[in-house]
């Protein structure tokens, strides 16, 4: 019957203590997991039913690498906001598999995605005709995100490709733009941004801009 109580405040102990940390951790580590996540939330798994099934050892040595884990995420995630480098090493960059209607099979191979998965991908979308895809792009998180072909030929469609984060100019998008960042700054100047490094987020999609300054500075 010791025993039995034992395992049960255990158990109760530790259930409380993972959704702690998980609600620590914040909506995003929840919502989307990356590889990090993953890793971290199967180690803390294993650790509660380790403290779980080991009535000898004392709950403190299983509490202590938990929080010890959950001080690394949050770590982590605050670099990630201030680094786009430290951010792309943790989660990686998204991957444009379908771009302007023609499928980049190069890149399918480099991701180990076949077309089944892109079919079924694009099924669970309610898009059963690959033809009506303009843009497909695999995220970090393993999602398919899909922009559809527009109607109007003369308006191609197009997604959004952020030109600055965090008051960072993000080169390889102005790249792909086919804009420079001399017009960029030129844009901004005339709307009376001439400080970037007060920009939090700004995208430059069908010949509009869309700025938002940080409100944390």
């Amino acid at each position: 019957m010791e025993n039995l109580l034992i395992i049960f405040f255990r158990t109760l102990l530790m259930y409380v203590a993972i959704l702690v940390i998980f609600r620590l951790m914040g909506k995003r580590e929840i919502g989307e997991l990356n590889v990090l996540d993953l890793v971290v939330f199967i180690m803390i798994g294993e650790m509660a039913v380790v403290a779980i099934e080991n009535h000898s050892e004392p709950v403190v040595n299983t509490l202590l690498p938990m929080v010890v884990l959950l001080g690394i995420q949050i770590a982590l995630a605050l670099f990630s906001l201030r680094s786009s480098r430290i951010r792309k090493l943790i989660d990686g960059k998204p991957s444009i598999l379908i771009n302007k209607g023609k499928i980049d099979e190069k890149e399918m191979r480099r991701q180990r995605y076949n077309f089944d998965d892109l079919l079924m991908q694009l099924r669970s979308k309610d898009i059963d005709n690959i033809a009506d895809v303009e843009f497909a792009i695999l995220e970090t998180s393993g999602q398919l995100s899909v922009v559809k072909k527009n109607k109007n030929k003369n308006k191609p469609a197009s997604y959004t490709e952020p030109l600055i984060v965090g008051g960072k100019i993000q080169q390889s998008n102005l790249k792909k733009s086919n804009k420079t960042e001399a017009w960029l700054r030129s844009e901004l100047q005339k709307r009376g941004y001439g400080d970037i490094s007060r920009i939090s987020f700004c995208s430059y999609q069908d010949g509009a801009f869309y700025i938002d300054l940080d409100d944390v500075q």
